[in-house]
């Protein structure tokens, strides 16, 4: 586990214009499905999360792109470093990360989980057991998670965990529905022991990836999995600005239904990937306008995320440091005359369309699928 840094100078760097300028350019360039999902965002928040997702993705480029060196994670450690000493890298993101994480107080223990799990990906790490798979779904995305909540410029406990577990949930979804893609690219996430509970042996499946009923059965009790940190997740919605709320319970009924979709295709992620609907986002995200959050009794934070929700209140928001004003986001309105929340769904459909859209031509180099 990296050390987190609570102590380390924030102070004395900003970042100029043009610095967040070219990090919105390279994630409009280079990640366009997070460019366009950033549009949900209200506006206080998109810009310094254009800056931390230029960080995330240079970091995720440098350990696993295209020229990728073997000493990636020690340089990228090494930038950290720099950052949280006030003495940033001359590079647009590598500024504005400094400048972000002095804002909103942003231990180094965060960023640096995320690049411990870039290291295991480098490394080719597989997981012995769901706890493994989860400790590494805590720094990949938990981690993220925490980062964004901090800020939307919310940073309590409860908060924190629960942000935490719907980056994990979000994680174990993404390695459900990407097993045979995976495996074909010489990764293997699922927990090794639950394959050989279900009499799949790891590396025979790696070799030659097969769907089977005992694949399925494995996909299913992941999925289980993540519905219940889902189910955990929402009531740290609840804790978040009012125009945060709906974007963020989004993006988890969303993708909590790409597992319905894995199920209703029999569960098998080997030969076809689960997708979401348009007309069925359509169906979630009103369900995300109109139903709220509860709170309910503190759970304790998952013991492989701990140390994440630890890190931030080792280091609470300094004085000087105010809270983040969130205005509602505001989307060009659309013809006809159904209520508000409605035109603000069908608008956001578009979106999470052009966003599967982009992805699919990510994947395919530039050219989508007709």
């Amino acid at each position: 586990m990296l050390p987190s840094s609570p102590d380390a100078p924030l102070g004395g760097c900003t970042a100029r214009p043009a610095d967040h300028a070219a990090c919105r350019a390279a994630i409009r360039a280079g990640s366009r499905s997070f460019y366009a999902a950033s549009w949900l965002l209200p506006r206080a928040v998109r810009r310094d999360a254009y800056g931390l997702y230029a960080f995330c993705r240079l970091s995720d480029d440098a350990v696993d792109g295209a020229g990728a060196q073997a000493d990636a994670v020690p340089r990228l450690r090494a930038r950290l470093a720099a950052v949280y000493a006030g003495r940033p890298a001359d590079a647009p993101a590598d500024r504005a990360l400094a400048e972000i994480v002095a804002r909103h107080a942003i231990p180094q223990a965060l960023p640096a989980a995320l690049l411990e799990g870039l290291a295991w990906d480098a490394a080719g790490r597989r997981h012995p057991d769901l706890s493994s798979l989860v400790a590494y779904a805590a720094r990949v995305a938990g981690s993220v998670g925490a980062m964004m909540t901090l800020v939307m410029g919310e940073r309590s406990g409860e908060a924190l965990a629960r942000a935490c577990d719907l980056g994990i949930a979000m994680q174990l979804t993404n390695v459900a529905r990407d097993v045979g893609e995976d495996a074909r690219a010489g990764r293997l996430y699922l927990p090794e022991s639950w394959l050989r509970d279900a009499g799949i042996d790891p590396d025979a499946f790696l070799a030659r990836p097969e769907q089977s009923p005992a694949l399925a059965a494995v996909v299913a009790r992941l999925l289980a999995a993540a519905d219940l940190l889902y189910a955990r997740a929402d009531s740290g919605i609840a804790q978040l600005p009012a125009a945060c709320r709906p974007a963020v319970r989004a993006a988890g009924l969303i993708y909590a239904e790409i597992g319905r979709d894995l199920a209703r295709g029999g569960l098998d992620p080997v030969s076809r990937r689960a997708r979401v609907p348009g007309a069925r986002k359509a169906q979630l995200l009103a369900r995300a306008a109109l139903t709220g959050s509860l709170r309910r009794a503190d759970r304790p934070v998952l013991p492989e995320a701990a140390f994440l929700v630890e890190a931030v209140t080792a280091m609470p928001r300094p004085a000087s440091v105010p809270p983040v004003a969130v205005s509602p986001v505001v989307l060009p309105p659309l013809a006809g005359a159904r209520p508000a929340w409605w035109n603000l769904a069908a608008r956001v459909v578009r979106v999470l369309d052009l966003i599967e859209v982009l992805r699919e031509r990510e994947r395919f180099g530039g050219a989508a699928p007709s």
